[in-house]
């Protein structure tokens, strides 16, 4: 064991109303067995019928072939989750319409009143032709909303209505589930301290590391030297300091040029300091070849969370990229909260070139950033637009790229531009500047200006 440790790290290091009545309690699918680290209940979503005391603003339904097709769940208890989104069976395939939930809380037992989640249409992916994208478990996936513990739920998803001549409706999707996440309380075995489901292991039921399973260390091990095994940030540096990650990320081949514009390294909590469970990922870890750009996206998840709640929307995040949506791992590269912390995301290493799945099409050399909220018209704490700018300042640094210049990509298809057409993009673009998408949200998209300009001069660049 203690050899097959050692070599596993070695290459890792390498590479509102109270409910009126007993709602009935439906039979759950399971997409992963129930653990402290966190659940999903997915649900397939039935037709809906005309209903004579429709809620005002409620997608309604009615049985004639002109009038949009609906479809839904009416309002049931269910286990407790936090975290909703909507999937369907084929990737390809678009979902036009409107999607709407409202949820019961835990805390107070009354209702939310009904809210929207955003339909992207799995703009945020992997590129069309990478192993991740054609894996076949990949699915068509709305946004993930956060809501908070909820015992109850009821969703209606009405298909966009005809438009002129034929005013024909869009169809909705095969296979459309809610799927509802609860993102548990931490990793079973995390701290090493036995709690949460007692002592972590690997496939043998052995520790490889005190409180760490081999894929913890695995993930865990990509980030020496900057943080030690098991550790759950890595520490905050000045930037003369920071000068040896770049070291490190460039594997000694770090120009003499570059050296000197880079910003500090900011504090950066781990996936093991957030809760991430690593046997729910792919193993292994997939990198390009270098970093030439950074997009920054918002998770699109609400702004109804607490700072402290930021790593429990993380692990529901991840759970819903991964079992939902079927991707390998957390999608983003980094994640921010409103309070301006930073953390790990995708695994694979804070200063290596992970490849991700952020931006259909530009995720090669890219790294992609995702600020935790909705800010198409709710403008972004300033304290998660510095953090934005204090990620990039160091982490485009570590690569020789300046904040406020341009840089080619190579478009991998399934966005804005054709296969294989060189794209000029500015450094740190938004997810808007390579697909039809509102993401980053109006708000987030237009502080990127001074983001360019603040995360420069953190450069010490003239």
């Amino acid at each position: 064991m203690r050899g097959f440790l050692v070599s596993s790290i070695g290459v890792a290091t390498a590479a509102a109303l109270a409910l009126p009545v007993v709602l009935p309690t439906p039979a759950l699918a399971e997409t992963s067995p129930v653990t402290p680290a966190g659940s999903t209940q997915s649900l397939p979503l039935v037709p809906l019928g005309p209903s004579a005391d429709r809620t005002p603003g409620v997608p309604g339904t009615s049985a004639s072939p002109r009038l949009p097709e609906t479809q839904g769940l009416a309002a049931r208890e269910v286990k407790t989750f936090s975290l909703v989104g909507v999937v369907w069976d084929d990737v390809a395939t678009q979902l036009h319409g409107r999607v709407q939930v409202r949820t019961r809380s835990v805390k107070t037992s009354t209702w939310s009143g009904w809210q929207d989640v955003e339909i992207h249409n799995s703009e945020h992916a992997a590129d069309p032709d990478a192993a991740e994208r054609v894996s076949g478990r990949v699915r068509g996936a709305t946004a993930p909303l956060w809501v908070g513990e909820s015992d109850g739920v009821e969703i209606r998803v009405q298909a966009e209505a005809g438009t002129p001549p034929t005013r024909t409706p869009s169809r909705l999707p095969t296979g459309m589930r809610i799927e509802l996440v609860d993102p548990g309380a931490e990793v079973p075995g995390a701290g090493g301290d036995g709690k949460n489901g007692g002592p972590a292991g690997d496939d043998k039921g052995e520790l490889v590391a005190p409180g760490l399973t081999m894929e913890m260390a695995e993930a865990s091990a990509a980030n020496l030297p900057h943080a030690e095994l098991g550790s759950n940030e890595i520490v905050a540096l000045d930037k003369a300091d920071s000068t040896a990650d770049a070291i490190y990320a460039s594997e000694g081949e770090l120009s003499a040029a570059a050296a000197p514009f880079i910003g500090p390294r900011p504090r950066i909590v781990t996936r093991k300091g957030w809760g991430a469970d690593e046997s729910l990922r792919e193993k292994g870890f997939v990198y390009t070849n270098t970093v030439k750009a950074a997009f920054v996206h918002h998770s699109a998840s609400g702004n109804n969370y607490a700072c402290k709640d930021a790593p429990a929307v993380l692990r529901s995040l991840y759970r819903y990229h991964v079992l939902s949506s079927g991707w390998r791992d957390f999608g983003y590269n980094f994640a921010v909260d409103k309070c301006g912390t930073v953390y790990e995301g995708r695994a694979g290493g804070v200063s290596k070139a992970v490849l991700g799945a952020h931006t259909m099409g530009f995720n090669t050399d890219s790294m992609g950033v995702a600020v935790l909220g909705t800010y198409t018209s709710t403008a972004p704490p300033a304290a998660a637009v510095d953090a934005v700018a204090r990620l990039t300042a160091w982490k485009l640094g570590l690569f020789g790229r300046d904040p406020r210049a341009k840089t080619t990509l190579r478009s991998g298809g399934g966005n804005l531009y054709a296969k294989g057409t060189n794209v000029k993009m500015n450094v740190i673009s938004g997810h808007r500047d390579g697909f039809a998408t509102e993401c980053p949200g109006k708000k987030l998209y237009g502080k990127l200006p001074t983001t360019r300009t603040t995360s420069a001069k953190l450069q010490g660049r003239p």
